[in-house]
């Protein structure tokens, strides 16, 4: 036996010299760090972080994507310096339009700035409409939808992706790619000129 049965947790079972003398394996009593050390003198990067700018206007960022759905990324470590773990960026849906069937590892907050419509995540039917916070749960297959016939539908997006590519949850993956032919009655659709 290891000693675990026989010695569990309790009060106390990190005091001082405890672990190491109740481990029967050299390796269980020793220091880890799970993390990169980070060593040395950073006030350069520091300075250099407080003299980042904290607005950043996303009429900047060119929309990306069509025909029936666009995307810019206004926040994130590859558009800007100040941050390194999480991102932010905006889509929008012309009137019946639909986005990529995907999954990534990292959980995204969803602000729905204007329209509705629904979501499918791991199969289930989720509506939503402008002023509601939707959740996508880590590792979770989902696809957006506009349902509105006449309106487009406008979202914006918080996630810890960076977060966890640099903890190499790199897991990520586009089942469907959305379509190429834009929904009937939008073939023309354009997004919003003020975002």
């Amino acid at each position: 036996m290891t000693g675990i049965l026989e010695n569990p947790p309790g009060v106390g079972h990190n005091a001082e010299g405890a672990e190491k003398e109740n481990q029967h394996w050299e390796r269980w009593a020793k220091k880890r760090t799970f993390v990169r050390a980070l060593e040395g003198t950073y006030s350069h990067l520091y300075k250099q972080l407080v003299d980042q700018p904290r607005v950043f206007s996303s009429k900047d960022v060119p929309w990306k994507g069509g025909p029936g759905h666009f995307g810019k990324s206004v926040i994130s470590p590859q558009a800007v310096n100040i941050t390194q773990s999480i991102e932010s960026h905006i889509e929008a849906y012309a009137p019946m339009a639909s986005g990529q069937k995907h999954g990534h590892l990292n959980s995204a907050v969803f602000y729905v700035l204007k329209g509705h419509g629904h979501d499918v995540h791991d199969g289930r039917h989720i509506p939503w409409k402008a002023g509601d916070v939707m959740i996508v749960e880590n590792g979770c297959v989902h696809q957006h939808f506009n349902d509105s016939p006449d309106e487009e539908a406008v979202l914006l997006v918080f996630k810890a992706k960076p977060l966890f590519l640099f903890m190499h949850l790199l897991f990520q993956k586009i089942v469907e790619w959305p379509s190429k032919i834009p929904p009937k009655g939008a073939e023309y659709y354009k997004p919003p000129a003020d975002l």
